[in-house]
C-alpha cells in the first residue's frame, strides 16, 4: 500500500471553522481538499433526523457527486435539562437562517435560570472510501455559562466549557481545542483507521 498522503480525501462541508479544525488534524497525513474548491455549492443533505444519520448522508452525496473519498461529520450539542436538545437541530436551533449569534442566545435563553447545565458535545465522522462507509463518534462532556465567553472557535463553542477546564472553547487555542474535542476524538479514530488500511504512512 502506499502511504497516507497518497489518500485524497475531500471534506464534505462549506463551514469554514469545521474545515479549518479538520485540516489541523489531518494535515500531512491525506490530501485534503476543500469542498468549495473543488465542487463550489453542492447542497448536501441532512435530513435523516439523526447525527450519524446526517454524517452517512453527507459523506455519501459527496462521494457519489464528485467520484472522490469523503470525510463528512454531523456534530450536535445536547443538554441534559433540555431532554437532549438541540442534539441534530444544534445548527438551526434559533430557526432559519442558520446563526450561531442567534442559536447562543436563544440557548441562553432556553437555560435562563436552569441549575443542571451539563451537556455534552457528540461528532460523528462519516468516511467514504471506494464507495464504502465507515463510522466514528467522538463525545466530550461540559457545562453550559451563563453567558458567551471567548471569541474562537464556531458553533456553541462561547457558551461550553468542557469537563476538567475552566474555559470555554472559545476562549482556547484551535490547538488547545484539538487536543480534547468531540470532534478531535472522532478524528483521531479516522487516524487509526487510516493507519492500519496504509501502515507504511506515518503521522506528524
Amino acid at each position: 500500500m502506499g502511504s497516507l498522503g497518497d489518500i485524497e480525501l475531500l471534506v464534505a462541508s462549506t463551514n469554514p471553522g469545521k474545515v479549518k479544525e479538520i485540516r489541523s488534524s489531518l494535515n500531512n497525513w491525506v490530501d485534503l481538499k476543500d469542498l468549495n474548491a473543488i465542487a463550489g455549492s453542492i447542497e448536501l443533505p441532512e435530513t435523516s433526523g439523526s447525527i450519524h444519520g446526517n454524517a452517512a448522508q453527507k459523506a455519501m452525496a459527496c462521494w457519489q457527486i464528485t467520484g472522490i473519498n469523503c470525510l463528512a461529520d454531523d456534530s450536535g450539542l445536547e443538554v441534559n435539562a433540555l431532554d437532549g436538545r438541540p442534539g441534530v437541530d444544534s445548527a438551526f436551533f434559533a430557526g432559519h437562517p442558520r446563526s450561531d449569534d442567534r442559536n447562543m442566545v436563544y440557548l441562553l435563553d432556553q437555560m435562563e435560570g436552569v441549575v443542571d447545565r451539563s451537556a455534552s458535545f457528540v461528532t460523528v465522522m462519516a468516511l467514504v472510501i471506494d464507495g464504502e462507509l465507515f463510522l466514528f463518534e467522538g463525545r466530550i462532556n461540559g457545562t453550559i455559562t451563563n453567558r458567551c465567553q471567548g471569541t474562537g472557535g464556531f458553533g456553541y463553542d462561547p457558551v461550553f466549557v468542557p469537563e476538567g477546564e475552566n474555559r470555554t472553547f472559545a476562549e482556547m487555542s484551535i490547538e488547545e481545542k484539538n487536543k480534547i474535542s468531540h470532534r478531535a476524538k472522532a478524528l483521531a479514530q479516522v487516524k487509526s483507521f487510516l493507519e492500519k488500511m496504509h501502515p507504511g504512512g506515518a503521522a506528524d
